[in-house]
C-alpha cells in the first residue's frame, strides 16, 4: 500500500504528539509526586494520579496510532490527543482548585478516549 505525503505527515505529527504527551505525563507525574505532595489534599492527589495515569496510557495509544497509520489511526490519534487535553487537563485543573464546573469537561474527554479506542480497533482490524 502506497503512503501519501499527507498520511506520512499525519504519522509524523502523531509520533511527535505521542512523544510530547508521554514526556509531559512523566513531568506532570513527577511534579505531582514531589512539588505538590504537601500542597494537595487527599482528593487533589487522587485526581492528579488519575489524570497522570490516563495521560500516560493514552500517550502510548497515540504512539500505536502513529505506528499504524491510515484513516482509522488518524482519527484515533486525534481523539486520544483531544481526550488527554480534556480528560486529564480537567482533572489536573480540578486538583489545583479549579471551579467544580470544570468537572463537566472530564466526561467529554472520556468520550474522546472511547472514540479513539474504537478508531484504533478499526485501524488494527484493517491491518489484520
Amino acid at each position: 500500500m502506497r503512503q501519501t505525503v499527507s498520511s506520512s505527515l499525519d504519522n509524523t505529527l502523531a509520533a511527535w504528539l505521542s512523544g510530547a504527551a508521554g514526556a509531559s505525563a512523566v513531568i506532570l507525574g513527577a511534579f505531582g509526586a514531589h512539588a505538590l505532595r504537601d500542597v494537595l489534599d487527599a482528593r487533589g492527589v487522587e485526581l492528579w494520579h488519575t489524570a497522570v495515569q490516563y495521560h500516560f496510557w493514552h500517550a502510548l495509544a497515540l504512539g500505536l496510532a502513529a505506528f499504524l497509520g491510515g484513516r482509522g489511526a488518524r482519527w484515533a490519534a486525534i481523539a486520544f490527543a483531544l481526550g488527554i487535553v480534556l480528560f486529564s487537563g480537567s482533572l489536573y485543573a480540578l486538583a489545583l482548585g479549579a471551579p467544580r464546573w470544570c468537572g463537566a469537561i472530564t466526561p467529554l474527554g472520556g468520550v474522546a478516549f472511547i472514540i479513539g479506542w474504537i478508531a484504533l480497533g478499526y485501524a488494527l482490524r484493517r491491518r489484520a
